[in-house]
């Protein structure tokens, strides 16, 4: 499979001609008319299909920060990060932006090499059953046996969940999605734990043929996978932001802006090297954040999955949101 994938842009020009002195990496993107994104796959938010397109929510975020920086005429270039390979790359400042949590920075040393973002989705682990299984609650899978993927975060949030609530459960760790979709299929387990995106897709998808199956309501962690880019320039991280904070607030109820629309958030063009009105034709252009997640993840794709934690953002405040890992 191809590591590195290319789509061409038509998009409205959006950005300005930039200011006086630019810096390096928005320099760089201007120069080669291309951004570079990368990111782990992951359901929904960047997967390659069974004809070999890339779709996602976190190729539709790039889409947008490209018209944005590039306007009609640049090109964009998107690294799923899959091997060890691949993260000295993003090491070595081959990406632009990079969607990864805080456990994924961390564990491949890019932590003091990047500036972290606003969140773009809020990923959470729970566990999922048959359709036909008497369990609706998880505290009802005590001493029975929960499927999961060795080494993975659901593992540790699963034992973790049960250690809380002074209960106990069977652990079956599977090296193979394939045979741990399998086991669950034929009931050797009575659960499946995983992150939420993944689950789904093996529920709606065939990954565990023709049985149908539903989450548990209980989640057992909740985390963010940030928009990061490299320390070594501040504005095109400000841009970045400002760009999808653009994107959520676009959802907001016309009671919120008062006046002005999208455009009345407090961002000054002229010093980010954008046009004015940059906003508002960005919102023109790609729509808001909640349509971007209903194609890619809601309501009109094949996951259906709810938007919990991703609903609310400004409730809660989109820079700084109260996740756990």
């Amino acid at each position: 499979m191809r590591a590195s994938l290319l789509f061409g842009l038509c998009l409205l020009a959006i950005s300005g001609s930039g200011p006086c002195a630019a810096g390096p990496v928005l320099d760089r993107i201007r120069a080669q008319k291309v951004l570079r994104c990368g990111g782990v796959e992951r359901p929904g938010l960047v997967e390659i299909t069974a004809t070999g397109a890339a779709q996602g929510l976190e190729l539709d975020l790039c889409r947008a920060l490209a018209s944005v920086v590039l306007g009609d005429n640049g090109r964009l270039e998107f690294t799923r990060y899959d091997s060890a390979n691949a993260f000295a790359a993003a090491r070595a400042g081959h990406d632009d932006v990079m969607f990864l949590t805080g456990r994924e920075l961390v564990e491949n040393k890019l932590a003091a090499q990047v500036i972290p973002g606003p969140a773009i989705f809020v990923e959470t682990t729970g566990v999922m059953v048959q359709d036909d299984a008497p369990y609706r609650h998880l505290a009802e899978l005590a001493d029975k046996p929960i499927c999961f993927s060795q080494g993975r975060q659901a593992q540790y949030h699963l034992h973790e969940w049960f250690a809380a609530h002074e209960l106990k459960f069977v652990p079956m760790g599977f090296e193979e999605d394939v045979e741990m979709n399998d086991s669950f299929k034929v009931g050797h387990c009575h659960a499946l734990a995983g992150e939420a995106t993944t689950l789904a897709d093996a529920a709606h998808s065939g990954g565990i043929a023709d049985k149908s199956a539903r989450l548990l309501p209980e989640t057992l962690a909740a985390f963010p996978i940030l928009a990061v880019s490299g320390v070594q320039d501040g504005e095109f991280a400000a841009i970045l932001a400002w760009t999808v904070e653009t994107l959520k607030r676009a959802d907001a109820p016309e009671s919120y802006w008062v006046r002005g629309g999208v455009a009345s958030m407090p961002v000054e063009a002229p010093a980010l090297g954008l046009a004015k009105g940059w906003q508002n034709k960005l919102v023109d252009l790609v729509g808001g954040y909640g349509q971007m997640f209903d194609k890619n993840l809601g309501t009109q794709s094949h996951l259906k999955l709810e938007r919990g934690f991703n609903s609310g953002v400004l409730e809660r405040g989109a820079f700084a949101p109260p996740y756990v890992e």
